[in-house]
């Protein structure tokens, strides 16, 4: 398979949250082990206007990496234990980054994130050059639904009601 170079993430971050689903994410342990996981959900999270997003607060030492070029992981601690995986998007400055919310097998951020022994180490891991995780092609482009996201009532309307997760149909090859 092919692995993704940065060039397809620097592209509009709701073009590249339905193209992700159905790749395939490569997780390559300490002990030398590659897993290989289909995406199936992803949820988009497109800059500081958006106020379900990171960056909607501002440049912080937790979302300085968000503000780079599009291909690189922030990564980010919720509730003391779970270490939530996003792909940052978009050209420098756009601060967009899309949430990877399952895996075929797995569902939820959370249990994503402890699939693939994610930690702090992570952040602003180059999905390109990295030798532990990196996406590759598939070549499959999967049917998919879209929803609002979930647990962003804080953000408000309009943003509670984007339509910006989406999800892979049941019944895709994978």
């Amino acid at each position: 398979m092919n692995r993704l170079t940065n060039n397809f993430f620097h592209n509009d971050t709701l073009q590249i949250a339905p193209a992700l689903l159905g790749k395939t994410l490569c997780r390559k342990f300490d002990d030398g082990e590659v897993k290989r996981y289909t995406i199936t959900e992803v949820e988009a999270y497109c800059g500081a206007e958006d106020l379900a997003c990171h960056a909607s607060r501002g440049r912080t030492p937790r979302t300085e990496i968000m503000f780079h070029k599009g291909g690189v992981v922030y990564v980010y601690l919720i509730y003391g234990m779970y270490w939530l995986l996003n792909i940052v998007t978009g050209k420098e400055n756009e601060a967009s980054a899309i949430l990877i919310r399952g895996l075929k097998g797995v569902s939820g951020p959370g249990r994503v994130g402890k699939a693939l022994q994610l930690d702090k180490s992570f952040y602003g891991e180059n999905l390109e050059s990295s030798e532990r995780l990196w996406i590759e092609d598939s070549g499959i482009t999967p049917a998919f639904k879209t929803s609002p996201r979930i647990g962003i009532d804080y953000a408000g309307e309009p943003w509670v009601s984007k339509p910006w997760k989406f999800v892979m149909c049941p019944g895709n090859s994978s």
